[in-house]
């Protein structure tokens, strides 16, 4: 296997994928990004690492306009190298995300500082390290092919407490009784709701009552001020601002469009 280059902390702001080349690709994304996967866009909600073969036609988008941080090798591989890496049943031109980036980060750093030096053993030191990358981006291939149940502690537990609270959005939901409930930390708490969902519990809660709120307004005659109230705002002006930020019109838009909707 002979190593082309390694690049760290590489940051990109728009589309990555063509200008990588036409040798496989080996890329630890350090930020969540987006993908096509079967013709349907997925996004990543942590670090992942996606091993592109020999033309590859996948590219990378960054979420959220943050740009994209990220780690990449690029390589040639021998008839060999090529029948070890099927061998290791990879998931190959998509991320894998992975729950410690700990060893795959490890590995290119020492290929970094190797190539830097070039000793006696640098080609016998680069494939080693890529085969131990293979080896970490397996386990992580076969953990994702889990179910969230087999995967994340208590996901039956929050998938319940999560469709609570879109049937009950009115419902002041305490972070820390829902804690008391699972017998886990705030911190471990919101860890596994996170990677569960890809949400915040909060970003939940707010999601139900502004769908709550949009029904109302649909529905019923209540005014604005009611309905902020129903839906636990106390502050009318911060309702109208995520109502407006999530349906990208304000609470009495978005009623004359409902109703001129149904005339």
């Amino acid at each position: 296997m002979k190593i082309n280059r390694i690049q760290l902390n590489c940051r990109h702001t728009s589309a990555l994928g063509g200008e990588m080349g036409a040798d496989p690709v080996l890329l630890l994304f350090r930020t969540p990004v987006e993908y096509i996967e079967n013709g349907i866009v997925k996004r990543t909600s942590r670090a992942s690492a996606a091993l592109l073969t020999s033309g590859y036609k996948q590219s990378f988008r960054p979420v959220k306009g943050t740009p994209m941080r990220y780690d990449i090798v690029s390589f040639k591989t021998s008839a060999a190298d090529r029948q070890y890496i099927s061998s290791m049943n990879l998931r190959q031109d998509v991320p894998v995300e992975l729950d410690d980036d700990f060893v795959i980060a490890g590995a290119l750093r020492s290929m970094q500082s190797q190539s830097m030096h070039r000793g006696k053993h640098f080609s016998e030191f680069m494939e080693l390290s890529m085969r131990l990358i293979f080896i970490a981006l397996s386990d992580a291939s076969e953990s994702a092919e889990k179910t969230p149940e087999e995967r994340i502690p208590y996901y039956t537990k929050l998938k319940k407490l999560r469709d609570s609270i879109y049937e009950d959005p009115v419902n002041t939901w305490s972070v820390d009784e829902m804690c008391s409930e699972l017998n886990i930390s705030r911190t471990y708490f919101h860890r596994l709701y996170f990677e569960a969902f890809g949400v915040t519990c909060r970003q939940d809660v707010i999601e139900s009552r502004l769908i709550f709120a949009a029904d109302m307004l649909k529905n019923t005659d209540n005014t604005v001020t009611e309905i902020a109230e129903l839906c636990g705002y106390d502050s009318e002006s911060y309702f109208m601002r995520q109502f407006k930020k999530h349906k990208g019109c304000t609470p009495t838009e978005y009623r004359r469009r409902a109703k001129a909707a149904e005339e």
